[in-house]
């Protein structure tokens, strides 16, 4: 358990000090995760908000409290109870999207987050973490609903895509209903 806080917080140090792309300049903090590094579920989003610029811990505001509310009530976990990291550890102008080059430029750290938590399920928050983690093109609703086998940093895990949270924002219904069963699926492959 030392050894893997020891090497956590050399990557978060590392995050910390990067600038390999333009997204550095702009950012308060590197928002590089939160949460229990012993868990076998680790959650991914695709970027830090200005909240969590602003706190350097990922899903701290609307969206993340909403997220914190469906896993509890779908899974009956808090936060103590996963990990939770973001694609890009620093927050993209306006909120836009990542560009390739930023993707690739953070891609090693969560994969390294992968390698040293050892997860036995991910579940991926919205369009863009999900394609990311699964090297894929097609959109969250062709990718929801499924269950993927990948390796990730010599890890074998399942990769669970769900909706991003800010998504069911503003979605509503029937997008909330589709992501709680998503997150019963997780409870089920966590049971395995």
């Amino acid at each position: 358990m030392e050894k893997l806080i020891s090497e956590l917080s050399s990557l978060a140090a590392e995050a910390s000090a990067c600038a390999s792309c333009r997204l550095f300049s702009g950012r308060k903090n590197a928002v590089f995760g939160d949460g229990n590094c012993l868990s076998p579920l680790f959650l991914i989003g695709e970027a830090p908000g200005r909240e969590e610029d602003a706190q350097g811990i990922p899903f701290v505001g609307r969206s993340g409290k909403l997220l914190d509310k469906l896993l509890t009530e779908e899974i009956g976990i808090t936060r103590a109870d996963y990990y939770i990291a973001n694609i890009i550890k620093c927050r993209p102008p306006e909120n836009r999207n990542p560009l390739p080059d930023e993707v690739e430029s953070c891609r090693h750290f969560i994969t390294e987050q992968i390698r040293l938590i050892k997860p036995k399920v991910i579940l991926t928050l919205g369009n863009f973490a999900s394609q990311a983690v699964l090297e894929s093109k097609e959109g969250i609703t062709k990718l929801r609903e499924r269950v993927f086998d990948i390796v990730i940093g010599n890890v074998k895990v399942k990769v669970v895509p769900t909706y991003h949270p800010s998504y069911i924002l503003r979605a509503g219904g029937m997008a909330m209903a589709e992501m709680r069963s998503d997150m019963i699926r997780v409870k089920k492959l966590l049971r395995q």
